[in-house]
């Protein structure tokens, strides 16, 4: 990064986005290609605002910003380390969420249903209660929490360490009143209960992909990615029990990636709905508590 020398964000952009370029890392964890990246590492280091414009390309960065580059850019290439990680931080629906490997790096594309308050999906009274299964660090819960400030939200994970994370990130959005957080196998803690809405952003890789992640992945939790030979034994259990936990003009909301042929395959009687998205992404489908109990012979097969 020219040590002892005059830098530029400008000058530093350029470099960087190169080195990455050259090193052909794998960018799947928040942005899709070198430049982008380049940007969100470069700007993080000047301490410039993500979303700055072209009036920052001549800013200077002094030594010690330019070390810091140089290391976390090393790090980035030499380990393969995802950048939300080198920098203990990401954005994610509009928030700033602390992020580290306890929980698997937040970018599903269901922050955009949150966003739109689940609509035009959710058809019901005004949602009152939420659920996050399978959370992880708990980035859609606490973002439709933030969000929504009448909503209570549950969130429930079977891994401790992304559950703390999340109750790190509920304190610093402020929500801690009206999120709780349980350690769980999928619906055991929350017997009884019911939700406006569930959502579900669970472990849906197949052994197939698992073995071929590009090196990137390998440093989230093994336990937020496989789920089995076709990466559905978590989404079967969800689609099997998730009416009991419905309110009747209740919502299930699930992420399935790349899995949702092997879905449509599993139940071929069910007729899925796939949601598509403004910015991207795929495999996401919504069942109504009523659509659930219409095909409940099939989806607890």
């Amino acid at each position: 990064m020219n040590s002892g020398g005059q830098a530029s964000v400008a000058s530093a952009l350029e470099s960087v986005s190169a080195a990455l370029e050259r090193a052909g890392v794998y960018c799947g964890h928040g942005t899709d290609n070198a430049w982008d990246e380049a940007v969100q590492l470069v700007l993080a280091v000047a301490d410039l605002p993500a979303d700055s414009d072209d009036s920052v390309l001549g800013h200077v960065l002094d030594d010690a910003r330019q070390a810091r580059l140089q290391a976390l850019l090393d790090r980035r290439i030499r380990e393969r380390v995802p950048l939300p990680y080198l920098l203990g931080w990401v954005h994610f629906a509009g928030l700033h969420l602390r992020c580290d490997p306890r929980a698997i790096i937040p970018r599903s594309p269901i922050a955009e249903l949150v966003l739109a308050g689940f609509q035009p999906w959710y058809t019901g009274p005004p949602p009152a209660r939420l659920l996050d299964l399978c959370c992880g660090g708990g980035c859609l819960g606490l973002a439709a929490a933030h969000y929504q400030p009448a909503l209570a939200v549950d969130l429930v994970d079977l891994d401790a360490d992304a559950l703390a994370l999340g109750r790190e990130n509920a304190a610093l959005l402020g929500v801690g009143e009206r999120v709780r957080l349980m350690q769980s196998d999928l619906f055991a803690a929350v017997a009884g209960q019911r939700y406006d809405i569930i959502v579900s952003n669970p472990p849906y890789v197949d052994a197939a992909d698992l073995a071929s992640m590009p090196a990137e992945y390998h440093h989230e939790p093994a336990l937020a990615l496989g789920s089995g030979a076709d990466g559905l034994d978590l989404t079967r259990r969800i689609l099997a029990e998730a009416e009991n936990y419905l309110e009747p003009s209740g919502l299930l909301v699930v992420e399935v990636g790349n899995s949702w042929e092997a879905l449509e395959e599993a139940y071929p009687r069910v007729p899925f709905t796939w949601l598509e998205f403004e910015s991207g992404g795929h495999g996401v489908f919504v069942m109504t508590a009523a659509e659930l109990a219409e095909h409940r012979a099939s989806l607890r097969q």
